[in-house]
């Protein structure tokens, strides 16, 4: 990613030798000798990132820092100065500046501050580019390496109708990545069906998914269809497949093999054709060596099996799901939010996220509630993302 960097400093001699050095690393580099300067390429947009001075012909720099505080493209600033100490070093900080360095400017040091900056920059610029995409769908993966591979793969799945099962953590989107299968398929215009097998009681979920007749039990005074009967010609989600009895994993085998069922207490067949998309946070391997699952049931659902890494393994998608997350809640929300400043990415990016993308949906969610400006900043975030324990 090439960055621009605008460098404010008063001394021409400070300006040009930091220049050179970042020139030789591949920076686009410009310059500016006062506050007035420094103003004009902030309204411009022409940096990336701005390596600041504090004393300046026309003012201390550190007033640009509240001045731009609510910007929310605000370019990251590195605060260089002479005249440092702690406490202005704690006060640039809470204003905003991404880092402080002191002179003389060891390079090494001001190479990694710049790198650091760059990775905000490149959060801001895919959070950008995605927002425009995402006016045309209503939900979103991500963009990693391994959510690019896994919607490969379920592409190829929809495209062929076969059985899949969808494995991993509570929150990481299994349901989004089902209805993602149907939208990519020649189903697409037929119903997708979902049943959450641990919450229809194990008593009632036959019923469920093959319907009864009238008479079939106690309360039964008229013929139901069951939800596989209705997904016909389309998708069928069993979302907590691992919550199915025993019993009932094994008549669901058998409709799956057969391709039909008889509703409860009737003779009749029901043919259907469905694509069945299973999903499980629990490992169903390990429930096989118990016989809590079904191994012949398993590797009928398992025709192609796709495993949702959990967000923690794939932080570089945290930028594009909260762009998603903002411009989902503006509308009902009577929201009208427009980014993240850096600080406060950069603390979504650090928390591990044990609830995954649904913890994120809600922590964004909250800080627009909380927030009146046109950027989410880290006091807009609960307290175990803004400052989390240990760190």
């Amino acid at each position: 990613m090439s960055l621009s960097v605008l460098i404010v400093d008063d001394e021409k001699n400070a300006r040009e030798n930091i220049a050179a050095v970042l020139a030789e690393n591949d920076y686009e580099v410009s310059e500016a000798e006062n506050i007035q300067a420094a103003r004009k390429a902030l309204q411009e947009g022409s940096a990336d990132v701005i390596l600041l001075d504090v004393e300046l012909p026309d003012g201390l720099g550190t007033s640009l820092l509240e001045e731009t505080s609510r910007m929310p493209n605000r370019p990251p600033i590195i605060i260089i100065t002479a005249h440092g100490d702690i406490e202005m070093a704690v006060e640039a900080m809470k204003n905003g500046a991404h880092d402080f360095l002191q002179k003389p400017l060891k390079f090494e040091r001001l190479e990694q501050s710049i790198q650091r900056a760059g990775q905000t920059v490149a959060m801001r610029r895919e959070l950008n580019h995605l927002r425009q995409a995402q006016t045309q769908t209503d939900f979103v993966l991500g963009q990693s390496e391994a959510m690019k591979t896994l919607l490969a793969q379920a592409e190829r799945a929809a495209q062929s109708a076969v059985s899949v099962l969808i494995s991993g953590e509570t929150g990481t989107g299994k349901e989004v990545l089902a209805k993602a299968i149907h939208r990519m398929g020649p189903r697409a215009d037929k119903p997708f069906i979902d049943i959450n097998c641990a919450a229809v009681p194990a008593m009632t979920i036959e019923s469920e998914l093959f319907g009864h007749e009238a008479g079939a039990f106690t309360g039964a005074d008229k013929r139901k269809p069951g939800l596989m009967e209705i997904a016909n010609d389309g998708v069928l989600f069993l979302d907590e497949i691992s919550s199915m009895p025993a019993d009932m994993q094994s008549k669901l085998l058998r409709a799956l093999e057969e391709r039909s069922f008889r509703r409860m207490g009737g003779t009749a067949l029901v043919k259907v054709d469905v694509q069945v998309i299973a999903a499980s946070n629990r490992d169903l391997p390990t429930m096989m060596k118990n016989n809590e699952f079904r191994d012949d049931l398993y590797y009928r659902l398992r025709v192609v099996d796709l495993d949702i890494p959990p967000l923690r393994e794939r932080k570089m998608d945290i930028p594009e799901l909260v762009g998603f997350f903002i411009q989902q809640h503006n509308p009902r929300l009577g929201r009208n939010i427009q980014d993240v400043t850096p600080k406060a990415m950069e603390a979504l990016v650090a928390h591990d996220w044990p609830g995954n993308i649904r913890e994120l949906r809600n922590v964004i969610e909250r800080a627009m509630l909380f927030c009146d400006e046109a950027a989410i900043d880290v006091a807009h975030l609960p307290a175990e993302v803004s400052s989390p324990k240990g760190k």
